[in-house]
């Protein structure tokens, strides 16, 4: 039997499910705790995930999906899975899905536990976190029996910096965003339930033991889509016609990875005099200048926890509001969903300020592999060079800071296809959504840089004022 526990952080998963996993024989898997074994053990994937990190890049989603998966299949096959805040999206719900079918252990339910937003933000006010085995406490509600001292290993206990009223706040809107599609996708499959998460935790606990029982004795009753649609949006509203005004060249180029989406950025910059924001290049900058996003961000990778959505969106929307950008930009690298699209439009109407063109370079998967396994690029500036198409001027060196050039572990073919399969799971839908609004430029790829570059510069015709 396979259970998935999700809900926002605070509404108290893991508290529960310890003895939820010993009543019912089933094995506990918590993807941070996973991304912590693999860079302690330094496997093959905690490697790879480190060496994203000391790029100051973050861990893209095929590196956590890849996690997962060698989890499924090196556990005891008698044993039942309990995934602890997983999946968080639609892409990892229907990435699951088909894994535990190829197991032949579908996903018995997904139970969704509810309490109120208000409720959370006063919870996570007083949460305590071991330094060492990440155990959650509270000053009230579950507290240690020695102030200040984990009761599992005796390690220290500390507040987490990102547990203020207004990084919960936009936590949870975030969260609300993403997991909308995800109830849909589970209560149209008859598996998702909800929950109620208030009262004492003897009480939530025997809830949770109660319907999982039910689960196993066939007798459980699920949410419909009517209940899963009322508790969080679960589309992304479509643009209004106030939204769509054009007042600047504000521009979403959106590609698979090798695509020359960064060497057309460079080029459209260029010619329009705009600045390419590229989400990559972002995270680092903050990183390197100890901004306090980039401290926040920095604690997560000290933990050895993947960096939230909610830190990133707010790089980008503080990127956003410099005053270099008034006349327009180039945003690289985000949104990669559907729910950051929504958030980018939320950034946008903070802003006073509209999307103008969503360029999609559109490659054949085929080429975009042959064209990553010639991929070199700078350790210093993280330029990009191709052994075929873009050589540097002295081999081995940037053309730009004489910087080393290098090719990335995962520029090589099995990886890249890995890769490809996640950016059109997770992007499709996007594609979709910009091409409904009518800001949608498929723009041919292929072909010297020069006629791509005339082909993105036709596709954006002058601004028209609001």
């Amino acid at each position: 039997m396979n259970i998935a526990l999700i809900g926002p952080s605070g509404v108290g998963k893991g508290t529960h499910a310890a003895s939820l996993c010993t009543r019912f024989n089933l094995r506990h898997v918590a993807t941070g705790d996973l991304f912590r074994e693999h860079l302690q053990t330094h496997s093959a994937l905690g490697i790879l995930a480190r060496k994203y990190m000391e790029q100051g890049e973050l861990v893209p989603d095929e590196v956590v999906d890849a996690i997962i998966e060698e989890w499924c299949f090196r556990r005891n096959p008698d044993e039942g899975a309990f995934f602890d805040g997983f999946p968080r999206t639609a892409y990892q719900a229907r990435f699951l899905d088909e894994l535990l079918r190829t197991l032949h252990r579908p996903m018995a339910a997904v139970i969704y536990l509810r309490v109120p937003d208000a409720v959370i933000v006063d919870r996570l006010a007083g949460r305590f976190i071991c330094h060492s085995c990440q155990t959650p406490y509270h000053r009230t509600l579950h507290p240690p029996r020695r102030d200040g001292v984990c009761d599992a290993c005796g390690g220290e206990l500390y507040q987490r910096p990102d547990d203020t009223t207004q990084l919960v706040q936009a936590r949870l809107r975030v969260f609300h965003r993403m997991t909308g599609p995800v109830l849909a996708h589970y209560a149209a499959m008859g598996r998702l339930a909800i929950l109620s998460g208030e009262g004492s935790i003897a009480e939530v606990d025997s809830r949770l033991v109660d319907f999982v029982d039910a689960v196993k004795k066939g007798t459980a009753t699920f949410a419909d889509r009517e209940e899963a649609a009322r508790l969080c949006a679960i589309e992304t509203a479509p643009l209004s016609a106030a939204q769509l005004a054009r007042t600047s060249h504000d521009v979403v180029l959106l590609g698979g990875p090798g695509s020359g989406k960064g060497t057309q950025a460079e080029r459209l910059c260029a010619e329009l005099k705009l600045p390419h924001i590229a989400t990559g290049d972002l995270f680092r900058e903050n990183l390197r200048q100890a901004t306090e996003l980039g401290k926040l961000a920095q604690t997560y990778m000290n933990r050895g926890e993947l960096v939230p959505d909610d830190v990133t969106e707010a790089m980008v929307e503080v990127r956003l509001a410099q005053p270099d950008t008034q006349g327009g930009f180039i945003l690289d690298g985000f949104p990669r969903t559907l729910p950051q699209a929504g958030a980018l439009t939320e950034m946008m109407t903070r802003l006073q300020r509209r999307i103008s063109a969503v360029l999609y370079i559109k490659v054949p998967d085929e080429t975009l592999v042959g064209r990553l396994s010639g991929r070199l690029i700078c350790r210093a500036c993280q330029a990009p060079y191709h052994l075929q198409f873009k050589r540097p001027r002295q081999s081995g060196i940037c053309d730009s800071c004489g910087g080393e050039l290098y090719q990335r572990a995962d520029d090589n073919p099995t990886t890249v296809r890995a890769r490809l399969v996640t950016f059109h799971a997770q992007t499709e839908p996007l594609i979709a959504y910009y091409r409904q609004a009518g800001l949608l430029h498929e723009i041919d790829g292929e072909g010297p840089l020069a006629e791509i570059s005339a082909r993105s510069l036709a596709a954006l015709s002058p601004p028209v004022p609001a």
